[in-house]
């Protein structure tokens, strides 16, 4: 499933820099990167409060 996700992502992005630009295609690709991050959040598969609670923990911050 993953690399027809990645050659309809990768089409989309030809698309666009082929029609719109340098400015589009970048947008496209950072909503797209977005998009994937939070679908990983969604799905359990990515972690935010460790990401940023060991930021916190590194400067010696307590949550609490």
């Amino acid at each position: 499933m993953w690399p027809l996700v990645g050659l309809a992502f990768g089409t989309v992005l030809g698309v666009v820099a082929g029609f719109g630009g340098f400015g589009p295609f970048l947008a496209v690709l950072v909503l797209g990167i977005i998009g994937f991050l939070a679908g990983r959040v969604i799905a359990g598969e990515l972690d935010m409060g460790a990401l940023f609670g060991s930021a916190n923990a590194r400067r010696g911050r307590s949550s609490s």
